[in-house]
């Protein structure tokens, strides 16, 4: 619908305008399967998805990779409850995380690298950095140096603090120089995951990992990286640090699609507040394109509250969306909205714009935001 007419402009994302000579390269932090999906993990896949949808429809390539870190002590801890060997706990977590990306029409990644499969890759990495300058070891456990990560990212040393422990950062304190100083390879005790290594048994940091499974994949750098808004300090700004420090390659990340935060009453959802919307209870009710568009009709990085009133209005637009893609008009009027379409998703995932035009034209341009977007 419509390709012969669309533009050779490039996406932007945010502030960056994206080159679509080569395939665009696209990695998003996947799950840690240690609990069902949440509305607040879905926000962040479902706008993936669409990005990876709206740059294929434009006749661009794109490369997707979405990682599994099944390699953690917060999962290794929920496996220890159930009683469950940690990587079986993992795959059964995974197969529940899959069914309800499926469920939501989100399309399988074209990667999919698993901790425990890049090991060596991490312990690579993490030679690299010694060799660098920019790491020590302490005991069998390697570190980072990152005093300098959190003033680089633009926050003060509290608020690096308390984005740090909120990850378990903390719980890394033992030997090291700084407090910003972060595990990229840790001494195992007895009962966590270990694979040897130069400086002993053990298993990886958390965003060695996905520093490794990324450059494993991409190389040095790549043009998107997307995850949750809460993401950004610690995890991705310590990757980026460690691959540019590794391989001496800036920036490590063209573009950053920092999704942003779902709430319930103005609180982030999370599972350590209790006020999760779970993805397979809102499917159990409500049709998956409903879902898609209440995720998806508004801008990317705002953060936003979920209500039930909510997603009773994305169900009405959904339905009027869908009378207006049953209307018929001129086809010239419609191939031009068309267009108008495709350039406000090529311009920074404009979908809101998107939706009005295609509500207010009809017809195929409708039709079209309707597939686009995953909304048939």
């Amino acid at each position: 619908m419509g390709h012969d007419l669309l533009p050779p402009a490039p996406l932007r994302l945010g502030e960056h305008r994206l080159s679509t000579v080569g395939p665009l390269r696209l990695y998003v932090c996947g799950v840690t399967p240690y609990a069902v999906t949440h509305l607040g993990h879905a926000a962040t896949f479902v706008w993936v998805d669409a990005l990876a949808r709206i740059v294929r429809h434009a006749n661009l390539e794109v490369i997707v990779t979405r990682n599994v870190t099944d390699v953690d002590d917060v999962l290794t801890e929920a496996a220890r409850r159930a009683d469950t060997p940690y990587d079986e706990y993992a795959a059964m977590q995974q197969y529940r995380f899959d069914h309800d990306m499926s469920a939501l029409g989100v399309r399988r990644p074209d990667h999919e690298p698993r901790a425990h499969r890049h090991i060596g890759a991490v312990i690579r990495l993490t030679e690299a950095l010694l060799d660098a300058g920019r790491a020590y070891e302490v005991e069998g456990t390697v570190f980072f140096d990152g005093r300098d990560v959190a003033a680089d990212h633009g926050l003060s040393e509290d608020e690096a603090r308390s984005a740090i422990e909120e990850f378990g950062g903390a719980a890394e304190a033992p030997g090291r120089r700084h407090e910003f100083d972060l595990a990229l390879w840790r001494a195992s005790s007895e009962g966590d995951p270990a694979w040897p290594s130069p400086w002993g048994a053990g298993r990886p940091g958390w965003h060695a990992e996905c520093t490794a499974m990324v450059m494993q994949t991409y190389g040095s750098s790549i043009d998107v990286h997307a995850g949750g808004a809460d993401l950004a300090f610690p995890h991705h700004a310590y990757e980026a640090a460690q691959a540019e420090a590794a391989t001496g390659v800036s920036p490590f990340a063209r573009s950053w699609m920092h999704v942003g935060t779902v709430r319930v009453a103005g609180e982030k959802m999370a599972k350590s507040t209790g006020n999760l919307v779970l993805v397979e209870d809102l499917l159990s009710d409500h049709r998956a394109a409903a879902i898609r568009l209440l995720i998806l009709d508004r801008p990317w990085a705002s953060d936003w509250d979920f209500s039930d009133e909510a997603m009773t209005s994305a169900e009405g637009r959904l339905e009027a969306l869908y009378s207006a893609a049953g209307r018929r008009g001129d086809r010239a009027t419609e191939a031009a909205s068309e267009l108008e379409v495709m350039q406000a998703l090529l311009d920074d995932l404009n979908v809101p714009r998107a939706l009005s035009i295609a509500m207010e034209s009809g017809g195929s341009a409708a039709r079209q935001l309707v597939h686009v977007l995953g909304l048939g």
